[in-house]
């Protein structure tokens, strides 16, 4: 289920953007436009005679005409939300009948109109769905725009009807030997062909007054006259009909619809059974597919803003940030130089443990290690305990998870800082040291430290690497600046041992204790801040499936710490900034917002295939190029080789449709109350710090120069 539902969300969205372009003409559309052709094998008296060409009997095609002194009003290309309502507004006031010729693509997006210009007694004629020139088209592509048309009609109208205009048509007399064979085709589908005698041109907004006098005929006779209500602005045609329609009348016309002109039945049958429903499937699908993608569109542009408005704050931030903790003689107060207690809880770290336990031991604050084994049933503890170093200890306790066990060691401490690290994680030599020099401020209560990436050599470790740099230390950078941390790592942080038990230490409420525990420390008025230098090696996941479980576990933590936490929004006092300012900002941009990021890239596929596709590539390099930016001001903040940035688009293509699955599983289990148990990692114990590595070096140096 974790591929399926995912899967089947973004099908589901890229249909109803499918079906959206497909209505807008962005799909399956051709604006070709044939040259006129010709003449020969038309029969003369279609050529010659009337405006309606009824080809229903294909021995014997009749030219027709309108009788005198009655007008048949056409409108093309509709309806249209803006111009058809004033259109028939015109008509109603001045109790005048036409004929909407409709196309699919609009008569589905709005029904209400074709079903209001039905109700007025007006008469609607197919206009193709899409709008091709049907010389260029197959038979088969005639019957699918015939039919997708009267589908539309179905839908909103409840009707059928037998009267056609060709896209792209004009007067009787122009067809060709490449229209002709098309008119001939449509009469053998039972349709009568409605051409033009009289054209307004107002496609070319001539004016109110140019119109007028283009769409009145000569002397009495009768005329089709054409005019359009969609393709553009038409507030000309409209200001022209309210003199056009009552100026016609006082000379004796009546303006009526072309089966009561020609004096044949109405053009319209009724629609019922399952072609009735079908039609009102396709009609609401359509509407479904309009209101989904204008709400998405309008979220995508929404939370575009808010990300590139962060991604603004976040590089201003860090730049502040960067300067107030590296200005000359800057320091958080007095020094720190009391020993420290350091946890490390351990289940199963048998090819970790001795790598972390040897950085802790080269040190150069003074400390303690509390290694808290939980259970482990690979020998962990027995490692430590053969490793005989001073000042580390063993605690073992049944397995009962990671937030006992770092209760256990807090009980267990001498210190009133202590230090919280991963079993699979390594320090640099100086890393206590500058974790806990914040401390000297009074107010602090936790310190996060710079999580790095160890193992950064493969595909996955380097796009690890570039999301620990740009997303969570430059994050925290923002943070610690807006005083509302909102995670102080596992691999690396420091917490004052009164202010957790003032919280109550470690809550086993939710899967990222973390989080948990620093929210609890910002609502009990406690200050959170980043030291960048106290770096922390740990070993991510190597593998797609351990990725998977690591943040599938991250983001549904995430999600329970802020429910549990979500009284912050409310509260005064000491938590207000917190809950006013951090809590937003986590559940925007870590919760909600990247629900709406697959978005993206389905925008980005439609827009490649079906849209302009240059355009869509400019836009997709110009958000990649900001995030490269970004990306690059934060490793040149944390002193990394750009080199790794080399496979950020490939991230941006691959890594970050993981992590969209991830959050909407998490969703998922979250709303459907589902429980997710600790998933342990397998490691290999592959990561050193570099400052351990030379330490370790040394001493065997001077090991073998004393054993010489």
């Amino acid at each position: 289920m974790r591929y399926l539902l995912p899967v089947v969300f973004l099908v589901a969205l890229l249909a109803m953007l499918m079906l959206r372009g497909y209505v807008h003409s962005e799909i399956l559309a051709d604006h070709r436009v044939r040259p006129p052709a010709p003449t020969d094998q038309v029969p003369e008296h279609i050529l010659a005679g009337g405006p309606v060409i009824d080809a229903r009997d294909k021995q014997n095609p009749k030219a027709l005409g309108i009788p005198d002194r009655r007008l048949v009003l056409t409108f093309d290309d509709g309806p249209d939300p803006v111009w058809t309502p004033k259109v028939l507004d015109k008509l109603e006031k001045y109790d005048a009948h036409a004929v909407f010729f409709v196309t699919g693509t609009m008569a589905s997006r709005h029904p209400d109109l074709v079903e209001q210009m039905v109700r007025e007694g007006h008469e609607i004629g197919l206009h193709t769905f899409n709008h091709p020139d049907l010389s260029f088209q197959s038979t088969d592509r005639i019957d699918w725009e015939l039919s997708q048309n009267q589908l539309a009609l179905a839908g909103a109208a409840g009707i059928r009807t037998s009267l056609f205009r060709p896209p792209y048509s004009s007067f009787s007399d122009a067809l060709d030997n490449e229209s002709w064979p098309v008119t001939q085709y449509i009469g053998s589908r039972g349709y009568i062909t409605a051409f033009n005698n009289t054209d307004s041109e107002d496609w070319k907004r001539p004016g109110a007054d140019a119109i007028i006098e283009r769409a009145t005929p000569d002397g009495t006779e009768g005329s089709i006259v054409l005019m359009h209500d969609s393709g553009g602005d038409r507030s000309q045609t409209v200001e022209a009909l309210d003199r056009f329609l009552p100026d016609m009348k006082e000379r004796g016309y009546r303006f009526t619809n072309l089966t009561e002109a020609l004096g044949v039945p109405s053009a319209h049958t009724e629609v019922t059974g399952l072609e009735l429903w079908k039609g009102k499937a396709f009609v609401g699908a359509v509407a479904v597919s309009e209101n989904t993608t204008e709400v998405l569109v309008v979220g995508l542009a929404v939370v575009g803003v808010l990300v590139f408005a962060r991604f603004g704050l976040m590089l201003i931030l860090s730049f502040a940030h960067a300067r107030k903790v590296r200005r000359k003689g800057f320091s958080w107060g007095p020094p720190i130089t009391r020993p420290v207690s350091v946890l490390v809880p351990a289940y199963n770290e048998r090819e970790c443990i001795a790598n972390t336990v040897r950085s802790l031991m080269a040190s150069d604050h003074p400390l303690e290690v509390i290694v808290i084994d939980d259970g482990s049933s690979d020998g962990t503890a027995d490692i430590v305990g053969g490793m005989g170093l001073r000042g580390v200890r063993v605690v073992r306790q049944p397995n009962s998870g990671k937030p006992a066990a770092l209760n256990n060691g807090i009980r267990n401490a001498r210190y009133e800082i202590v230090v919280m690290m991963d079993g699979d994680t390594v320090f640099e030599p100086s890393t206590v040291r500058e974790l806990v020099q914040p401390f000297g401020d009074p107010r602090v209560g936790a310190v996060a430290g710079n999580a790095k990436v160890g193992n950064r050599d493969t595909l996955i470790g380097a796009w690890q690497h570039i999301e620990y740099v740009m997303g969570f230390n430059l994050d925290r950078r923002m943070y610690d600046l807006l005083g509302c941390m909102p995670t102080i790592p596992g691999a690396v942080g420091a917490f004052r041992r009164s202010a957790l038990e003032r919280v109550g230490g470690m809550s086993e409420d939710t899967l990222a204790e973390d989080t948990d525990i620093t929210m609890a420390m910002h609502r009990d008025g406690w200050k959170v801040v980043y030291a960048e230098k106290a770096r922390a090696w740990t070993e991510a996941p190597e593998s797609v499936q351990q990725l998977w479980s690591q943040r599938y576990r991250w983001s549904y933590g995430t999600m329970q710490a802020i429910w549990k936490h979500r009284r912050a929004l409310v509260e005064r006092g000491p938590s207000g900034r917190f809950g006013r300012v951090g809590l937003p900002l986590v559940s925007l941009f870590m919760v909600l917002a990247p629900l709406l990021a697959p978005l993206i890239d389905v925008f980005l596929l439609y827009g490649l295939f079906f849209g302009p596709t240059q355009k869509t590539i400019a836009a997709w390099l110009g958000v990649l190029a900001i995030q490269a930016v970004c990306a690059a001001y934060a490793f040149r903040l944390d002193k990394e080789r750009m080199v790794h940035l080399i496979s950020l688009p490939l991230q941006q293509i691959l890594y970050r449709q993981l992590m969209y699955v991830v959050l909407l599983q998490s969703w998922i289990t979250a709303l459907t109350g589902g429980r997710l148990r600790w998933q342990k990692l397998r490691r290999t114990g592959a990561v050193e710090a570099p400052g351990v590595v030379n330490n370790q070096r040394q001493r065997a140096a001077g090991e073998r120069r004393s054993v010489a």
